[in-house]
């Protein structure tokens, strides 16, 4: 069983799908681990670190040639694939919808594309969630970009001077990077506050110390989704936060939004009126913007200015880490193929329960039910 690790190639991605860590440990299951030359430079992982930890150095082509698993951050162009055995699984972050002519490639190739991204949210998966582990990276990070941003303090500081106010941040969309963004504002000593769609999450907010902002008495609307993800507001409830939204964004400072909803378009949540609203030198970081946005004006890949308030729309935040985010993503998918790990087949063999959650293509054709619904 050969594993191959290759260099990334999409635009500005400095992560890695293995580290040394990861490679030591594919290596003590029995599998052969071959690495690109430079594959980890960008992560401060060196070439030096995967040899003494067992791999393989060498070109693309070599790392390549009868490899029985790919893994990738990113899906790899399937046409790069040259050389890997017939059947050879694919495994990273695909992003099946956005990316669907890929993923009808990988089929067309004789390739078993799997969708880490697609992983199902139950507690046994919980390890090989790698919208978790990356986005709590990039909720941290949202927060560091805004006050790079921010021309105040974001704690309250008493001087003999005077006093400086703290900065007033609210974060709406709190999943796994709202909630870190939360906790990483109140640690510098901002205010906080946040929203959602789903009632659940007003007992987090509470206890990370932020002050919950919710619609109240609209009856029925939870915004639950599958799987725990936000599902789409009625026009009522829309309505209602709207109205509610507008009275507070025009009092914050810093506003971190990263509401996305699966397959679908980012929700926007700020208007072009609601930028207007708020006071100049004010910030906002927009988490979805490669996704829609879920600012008006927000630009992917720019920080741009509007009525005075600075829109941060930056891609791949969590890439902005690279050797946290390479570390954390490297362990999502060893523990995942790590768990499956057949030793009398000396391969990895999959569930129906995980296996058809995450599994596109097989046998040459698109098998996954969210991708054949959609």
């Amino acid at each position: 069983m050969k594993i191959a690790i290759t260099r990334e190639h999409a635009p500005g991605e400095r992560r890695v799908a293995a580290t040394p860590e990861t490679v030591k440990k594919f290596s003590a299951l029995g599998a052969t681990v071959a690495v690109e030359s430079g594959a980890g430079t960008a992560a401060a992982f060196a070439d030096s670190d995967y040899a003494a930890a067992g791999a393989m150095l060498g070109d693309r082509a070599a790392t390549l040639a009868g490899a029985d698993i790919v893994l990738g951050v990113q899906g790899p162009d399937p046409a790069s694939l040259a050389g890997v055995a017939p059947g050879a699984w694919v495994v990273a972050g695909l992003n099946p919808f956005g990316e669907r002519a890929r993923v009808d490639a990988y089929a067309a190739a004789g390739l078993e594309a799997l969708a880490m991204e697609f992983m199902p949210r139950i507690t046994r998966a919980q390890s090989m969630d790698i919208l978790s582990s990356q986005s709590n990276l990039a909720g941290y990070k949202a927060v560091l970009d805004a006050a790079a941003e921010y021309g105040r303090a974001f704690p309250m500081m008493m001087t003999a001077a005077g006093t400086v106010s703290a900065a007033r941040v609210f974060v709406m969309g709190v999943g796994v990077a709202g909630l870190q963004a939360i906790a990483t504002a109140r640690r510098l000593g901002a205010q906080v506050s946040a929203t959602d769609v789903r009632s659940a999450t007003k007992e987090q907010i509470q206890s990370l110390g932020a002050k919950p902002i919710f619609v109240e008495n609209v009856a029925g609307i939870e915004g639950e989704g599958a799987g725990g993800y936000a599902g789409e507001m009625s026009p009522e409830y829309q309505a209602a936060q709207a109205a509610l939204v507008s009275a507070h964004i025009a009092k914050q400072d810093i506003v971190i939004t990263t509401a996305l909803i699966p397959g679908r378009p980012a929700p926007r949540l700020v208007s072009d009126a609601q930028l207007a609203s708020m006071r100049p030198g004010s910030v906002i970081v927009d988490l979805a913007v490669e996704q829609g946005g879920n600012v008006e004006g927000a630009v992917a890949g720019e920080v741009v200015e509007r009525h005075g308030v600075k829109i941060v729309g930056h891609r791949n935040v969590a890439g902005r880490l690279p050797a946290d985010a390479s570390a954390l993503f490297s362990r999502n998918l060893y523990n995942f193929l790590s768990t499956f790990w057949d030793k009398d087949a000396g391969r990895p063999v999959l569930d129906a329960e995980i296996g058809d959650a995450i599994r596109l293509t097989k046998d040459g054709t698109v098998v996954n039910a969210r991708l054949l619904g959609a």
